[in-house]
């Protein structure tokens, strides 16, 4: 494979594990795909990019039920800081299995009150 289709083929998957995400928007911003490819071009793992988005939405998803509603996520730079923490202190191997489950768990039991809307502020 070369390098652009690399390239190509890292920012299909970072694009899609955020639209796939529960309040993100159902298409990428042109910042969205250039942030993307910024973590591409800076060598950010998939994986870590992967854990990130899982992570921030797995602790937006198990706030208390009282606790005030947040607004939908309108930009993949929302991660920005979980990808930084989790590039410091890197997770364990499995870090991203369970991720994945959590984050089924969590969203199974989660009322669905939560959907993506075509009619929202952010297309």
């Amino acid at each position: 494979m070369n390098q652009t289709t690399e390239s190509n083929s890292y920012l299909t998957s970072v694009m899609t594990l955020y639209l796939q995400l529960p309040e993100t928007p159902m298409h990428p911003s042109q910042s969205d795909q250039m942030l993307a490819r910024r973590l591409d071009h800076d060598s950010v793992p998939l994986d870590t990019v992967e854990a990130a988005l899982l992570l921030g939405s797995l602790r937006r998803l198990i706030r208390p039920k009282d606790a005030p509603p947040l607004t939908p996520i309108r930009s993949l730079a929302y991660f920005l800081p979980i990808i930084e923490e989790l590039t410091e202190a890197p997770a364990p191997a499995n870090y991203l299995d369970y991720l994945r489950l959590k984050l089924q768990q969590a969203a199974k039991t989660r009322a669905t009150t939560v959907q993506k809307n075509t009619f929202s502020d952010d297309r």
